[in-house]
Parts: structure tokens; C-alpha cells; sequence
């Protein structure tokens, strides 16, 4: 069995250092892509590079179907040939920017040497425009207005429609529309006409206005690229924190379990020999083999029995508060009195009291109904309650036991004393395994900090509630509450042996006599009646 725990417990610690590993490289990665390697802006090259390959791989057919298009309608202007050729040159340099595109797609981006890349894509874009800006000079003697008018419009649908696939990489934006816009602007300026010039300033200017947009395009992917790696990174510590989290929690649990073996084995080992010292200290207090000849050894007998049994108590309470912890503890229950066992109690630490100098009083509502609860659970609560309330309450103090019915109709004990009280900051320390108050040290009576814990731990497994309050100079008062559901005469009712069968057979002769009687004719039935 322990060889199996154990490998469970190594197999965990390794699954928890994986996870802690797995955690740590996304965290570094994340980091990464916040790392500034130029001096303005974070670097996210692939990413940015990435996404116009994306949208350059899905919109494939857009803009040859556009260049099929514009030929279509320059050949009203111009003749069928050079638009074939121009035609079959568009198609061949979108065809390089596509395979281009398609082979950075399927590298691995640990492989990918980016700034090659991007300066491979670069020139297939700038000759893509170059040979979308040579359309510009198909025909270049004809004066017809339309045709000019015609060019210009469809350029700018281009350009406009590549800056928008490059938003993400201006480098690219630049060397894809910057030979269509020159192109424009040459063919427009050597035309002796104001218009056209004006045309050309207003491409210029188009274009000018088109670069402002895209940049602005640029640094919101640049700003959601950058919040998207906060996000991983943020997730990324977040795992790994869960990941120590949990990790810290198995060693927790696995110290805990081991503390609880510890305390019940050491516990159990200590108690078989203190049981001899107390039987054998016992026999030499009370001199059953004779007199002793020293009067000082039936004082020194009295001073080990009172020790080992103060011992012992500590043990038990040790062993109690283990089985409680490792939920192992049982509760054997019956219908029990409430003020019953507290009287009890009162009569054990009656002498304790009245050596020094307490009053204990007793309101008891009369005519409780009983408990369904462990005696013993029930003993132990009220006598940690009270050894407490002794133990802390100056001499001609009081002490009030209170036993009264709730609100809700159950039933609860009260504990209070006129001590110095429990400082607020410390309740919850006094309220913890071996925990004690900064009072329980300038005592000379010693303890472990297990009263009120095995005492809070017990109330809640008979569903109870445990309050505590204190408050310095004017005492403290513990009150324990049983709900509604633990009162003998609230619990269901639980028929006797055989109770339901004999219960069913007579519903049967019953049932079994009525039918007989149906059967009789009627005047026989009359002449029963009649005669009854």
C-alpha cells in the first residue's frame, strides 16, 4: 500500500513539474513578443507578416478578376494585343506572390527567417504593381478624356484595395502602390492640360491621404497584436500560478496526512506505557502493598498520578483532534439530556471551582426534549467549555451555564465566564489546531490549544454552530446550538420489527372480511343487521 502511495505521490510531483514547465516556456514566449528590439515600436513581425499572407491567400481571385475587368473596358481605348500581354503579365506576378505567400504559410515558424521573407515578398508586391501601373501606359497617345478618366478610377480601386491587404506591413503597402500612383501622376503630367494635371495632384494627394489611413490601420493591429500577448502572457502566469498552487496544496495535503499518522501513532505508543505508570502510581499512592516507609514517596506517588493523568488527557486530545482532521472520527449516537450531562460536568469541576474562589450558576429551561447525539461528544464539549472557563476566570469570578431552546427550535449551551477576555485579533488564532492566545502563556496552568477546536470540530459534526465571542476586561461567552432536526422527537419515526407485517395482515382480513360480507345475498344482510 505504501509503495503505491508513494509512486501516486511521485507520478503527481512529476504531472505538477510538467505542468510548472509547460507554464514557465509560454510565459517566456509571451514575454518575448513584448521585448523591444527597435526603439519605438514592439516587435511582431511573423504576426503582422503572417496575416497579409492570409489575406492575400483569400482573396486569390479578386483583383486578377478586377485586371480581366479593367482590359475589358480598355479596349474600347486601346488595342487587344497589349492588353493580352498586360493581362498575361498581372497573372504571372500575382502567381509568384501567391506561391510566395503559400510556402510562408506552410514553414514553421520556429524556421522562418522573417526579415528574408518579408524582403521576398516585398519585391513580388513591388512587381505586381509595376506591372498593374504599366496599364497606365497602354495606348499612351490617345486624348480621349473617358479613357484617362477610366484609368484613374480603376488605378485607385487597385491601390485601395492593396493597401488594405498590407495594412499590417507598410513596407510592403509602399512597394505595392507607390509604382501605380507614379504612374499616374507621370502619365498625367506629360499631357498639356490643366486637368489632368490637376488629376495628378489629386492621385498625389489620394495616395498621400490612403498612407495615413493604412498607418493608423497599422498601429490598431499593432495595439490588438500587443494586447492579444498581454492576454497570453497574463493566462500563461495564471497557469503557472494555478500550476504552484496546486502543487503547494499536494505537499500541504501530503504533510498533513503525514502530521495526522505522526500524532496517531506517537499517540497510541505514548499511552501503553503511561497506562503502567498510571496503574503502578495508583497502587504506590494508595499503598495496597504496605505502607511506605518515607511519607515523602505517597506525595511524590500523588505528583506522578496527577502528572501522567494530565498527560494523558493531552494525548487523547492529540488523538482526537487527528481522527477529527482525518475525518475518521466516529459519533456513536443515542437520545441523550442535554441538561443531564451538563450537570455531570458541573459536579467533575466543582471542587476546581470552589479551591478557587467560582461561582457557577446554572439556568436550565425546564422540560427540554431530548437530544440525538454521542454522549461522550457531547461530555467532552462541555467540559473543554468549562475547564476553560477555570481556567481563565480570576478568582471570585463567575460562571453562567446556560441551557435554553433556539429560535428555530433547537436546543443550546452556553459558557460564560467574568475572565479578562480574548483580544478580537486573537479569536481566530485560539480557534486553530495548537493554537493559543497570548492569556493561555501568562498562566501557569499548561494546555495544547485543542480545547476549543475538538470542541468547534465536534459541534459541527452533530450540524451544530459554534460562536465565540469575547471582548477584554468583560469576559467571554461560547455558545453551542443544535438545530431543530437534532431533537429526539423530530427525528422520523422508526417502526419495530415486525411492526409493518402485522400491520399489513390485518389490513388484508379486513379487506378479505368486506368482501365476504358483499358476497351474503342482500336479505341475509338485512336479517344480520337486524339481529345485530
Amino acid at each position: 500500500m505504501s509503495v503505491t502511495a508513494s509512486a501516486e505521490n511521485r507520478a503527481a510531483a512529476t504531472a505538477a513539474a510538467n505542468a510548472k514547465r509547460r507554464s514557465s516556456r509560454s510565459v517566456q514566449e509571451a514575454r518575448e513578443k513584448l521585448t523591444y528590439k527597435s526603439g519605438f515600436k514592439p516587435e511582431f513581425d511573423y504576426d503582422l507578416l503572417l496575416m497579409f499572407v492570409k489575406n492575400e491567400l483569400a482573396a486569390a481571385l479578386t483583383t486578377p478578376l478586377l485586371a480581366i475587368i479593367v482590359a475589358m473596358g480598355m479596349m474600347f481605348w486601346a488595342p487587344v494585343t497589349p492588353l493580352i500581354y498586360w493581362l498575361g503579365m498581372v497573372f504571372v506576378s500575382k502567381a509568384i506572390l501567391l506561391i510566395l505567400c503559400r510556402q510562408f504559410a506552410k514553414t514553421v515558424k520556429g524556421e522562418v527567417d522573417t526579415a528574408r521573407w518579408r524582403a521576398k515578398i516585398t519585391a513580388a508586391e513591388f512587381f505586381y504593381g509595376v506591372c498593374w501601373a504599366s496599364v497606365v501606359f497602354i495606348n499612351a497617345d490617345t486624348q480621349s478624356e473617358s479613357a484617362h478618366t477610366f484609368i484613374f478610377a480603376s488605378v485607385l480601386v487597385v491601390i485601395s484595395m492593396r493597401m488594405l491587404f498590407a495594412s499590417t506591413n507598410m513596407s510592403i503597402v509602399y512597394a505595392g502602390t507607390l509604382p501605380m500612383t507614379a504612374a499616374l501622376v507621370v502619365r498625367f503630367v506629360l499631357l498639356d492640360n490643366p486637368f489632368y494635371w490637376a488629376m495628378a495632384a489629386m492621385a498625389v494627394g489620394v495616395h498621400i491621404y490612403f498612407i495615413w489611413l493604412m498607418n493608423g490601420v497599422n498601429s490598431t493591429v499593432l495595439a490588438m497584436l500587443e494586447f492579444r500577448a498581454e492576454k497570453d502572457a497574463l493566462i500563461a502566469e495564471l497557469e503557472q500560478s494555478k500550476a504552484i498552487s496546486d502543487d503547494a496544496r499536494f505537499r500541504a495535503e501530503e504533510a498533513n496526512v503525514a502530521k495526522s499518522r505522526f500524532l496517531a501513532t506517537m499517540s497510541h505508543e505514548l499511552r501503553t506505557p503511561l497506562n503502567a505508570i498510571l496503574g503502578f502510581s495508583e497502587i504506590m499512592r494508595a499503598e495496597i502493598l504496605g505502607p511506605h516507609s518515607n511519607p515523602s514517596y505517597k506525595e511524590y506517588a500523588n505528583d506522578i498520578h496527577h502528572s501522567g493523568q494530565h498527560l494523558l488527557n493531552l494525548i487523547n486530545e492529540v488523538l482526537d483532534i487527528s481522527r477529527i482532521e482525518s475525518g475518521r472520527y466516529q459519533l456513536h449516537e443515542s437520545a441523550v439530556a442535554l441538561t443531564d450531562i451538563v450537570e455531570d460536568c458541573h459536579r467533575l469541576v466543582r471542587v476546581r471551582a470552589e479551591n478557587k474562589g467560582l461561582k457557577i450558576k446554572e439556568i436550565f429551561e425546564p422540560d427540554l426534549p431530548e437530544l440525538w447525539a454521542d454522549e461522550r461528544a457531547i461530555r467532552q464539549i462541555c467540559l473543554n467549555l468549562l475547564s476553560n472557563a477555570i481556567k481563565f476566570t480570576p478568582p471570585n469570578g463567575t460562571i453562567t451555564l446556560t441551557i435554553s431552546e433556539t429560535e428555530s427550535g433547537g436546543q443550546f449551551l452556553s459558557v460564560r465566564d467574568t475572565g479578562p477576555g480574548i483580544p478580537e485579533h486573537e479569536i481566530p488564532r485560539v480557534l486553530q489546531s495548537f493554537g493559543q492566545g497570548s492569556l493561555a502563556h501568562e498562566t501557569a496552568e499548561g494546555g495544547t490549544g485543542l480545547g476549543l477546536p475538538i470542541t468547534k470540530a465536534l459541534t459541527e459534526l452533530h450540524d451544530g454552530t459554534f460562536e465565540l465571542k469575547s471582548k477584554l476586561r468583560y469576559g467571554t461567552e461560547v455558545t453551542i446550538a443544535f438545530p431543530r432536526k437534532r431533537l429526539a422527537e423530530a427525528l422520523p419515526r422508526i417502526e419495530e420489527p415486525g411492526e409493518k407485517r402485522r400491520q399489513e395482515e390485518e389490513e388484508a382480513a379486513a379487506a378479505q372480511a368486506d368482501k365476504q360480507e358483499r358476497k351474503r345475498p342482500w336479505l341475509w344482510q338485512q336479517h344480520a343487521r337486524r339481529s345485530a
